[in-house]
């Protein structure tokens, strides 16, 4: 077990993505948690998906924070590719941890868009990593501690099985994967140039309530209940390695509070204070069991009709191109260095996503 040294009581947490899937879910897990705690959250609130999901999720921040006076909550609307901004967050609050989760998701966006993923990916993230550079200027303690998304898609079509972060991943297969991997390279050199604690986690497939609508289990949904046909693709032999976000949200907790450590090599240069892990569920899912799972939940919340004719809306198609057949993370390591391991059932996950769904969409 790596020993917790970074104590996020009374400290300023920057969460980037704030408004996102797991940056809201983990802003309301500090608070409820860690109280107490100040939190500075950004977000762009793009469109690439309805926000008026990102702002339920701000309204269930603010209200959790009027429930824990002695705790604050900041939001800033703007993007992280703004430096400016940025570095006028860094001055003005002086987080002590920073959890970079803002992204443009979606490997499939990345084929038809990819200005959207270097605008974000790769100069947002530069922009932090600056700041945190900064951080520590005129002897400052600066940032204790940089947490970082990654993503299971650096895996490509890795043949081996399951993913280890022991494994090599240059063969990214789509640019979004390709942005996730320069990540990981960008806080490797920052970290052994600046001395920065950085550690990246490589999500796999993240669902739940409030989650993305762009996701399998939630266009699925909108389009069952549309009465449209599901494309279920590599004629539903795909495997996936399907995390709830509850779970996501407490690993990166307790990434937060253990930074890797900084010392310095025999040539008397820092070891790069350094550290990559997966979190997945470690359980990998056949497509076309998750679909059965879905269309029983969707059902049993009353999101769809008991007599409802599955077979009629389901169609298998063909792989598509930046898809990979199979995701499945090896998560030794997490649960070695953190004691944790996911262990929400996808029948337990999907149950909660489809009550959710029903009051939200008020079906």
């Amino acid at each position: 077990m790596k020993a917790k040294n970074v104590n996020l009581k009374n400290k300023t947490i920057l969460v980037t993505g704030a408004a996102g899937f797991i940056g809201s879910n983990l802003v309301l897990e500090l608070l409820r948690t860690t109280e107490p705690v100040h939190i500075v959250g950004i977000d762009n609130m793009n469109d690439y998906y309805d926000v008026s999901i990102k702002e339920y999720r701000l309204q269930q921040i603010e209200n959790e924070v009027q429930k824990h006076t002695d705790s604050s909550w900041n939001f800033v609307k703007g993007s992280i590719a703004n430096k400016a901004l940025i570095d006028q967050l860094f001055a003005d609050y002086k987080p002590t941890v920073v959890v970079n989760l803002a992204a443009q998701a979606g490997v499939r966006y990345s084929i038809s868009n990819p200005d959207v993923y270097i605008e974000s990916n790769l100069i947002g993230f530069y922009n932090i990593l600056e700041a945190c550079r900064h951080s520590y200027d005129n002897d400052a303690v600066g940032v204790e501690h940089l947490v970082y998304a990654s993503s299971s898609s650096v895996y490509g079509s890795n043949k081996k099985i399951p993913y280890s972060t022991d494994d090599k991943v240059d063969n990214p297969v789509s640019l979004y994967a390709a942005t996730k991997k320069s990540n990981e390279l960008m806080a490797h050199a920052y970290s052994k140039l600046y001395n920065i604690p950085s550690t990246g986690l490589r999500f796999f497939t993240v669902y739940g309530p409030a989650g993305r609508p762009d996701m399998a289990y939630f266009g699925f949904t909108n389009k069952l209940r549309a009465g449209d046909t599901i494309q279920i693709f590599n004629y539903g032999n795909c495997k996936r390695d399907f995390t709830f976000v509850d779970d996501i949200v407490e690993g990166v907790k307790r990434v937060m509070q253990a930074a890797p450590e900084k010392k310095n090599g025999e040539d008397g240069l820092p070891i790069p204070p350094y550290a990559v892990y997966n979190i997945g569920n470690n359980q990998p899912e056949n497509l076309l069991d998750f679909v059965d799972i879905l269309q029983q939940e969707l059902i049993r919340a009353e999101v769809l009709p008991a007599d409802y004719d599955f077979e009629a809306h389901k169609k298998l198609v063909p792989m598509q191109p930046g898809d990979v057949p199979v995701t499945y993370a090896d998560t030794t390591a997490l649960e070695e260095d953190f004691g944790f391991n996911p262990a929400t059932s996808l029948r337990e996950g999907l149950r909660k996503f489809a009550e959710w769904y029903k009051v939200f969409y008020q079906v």
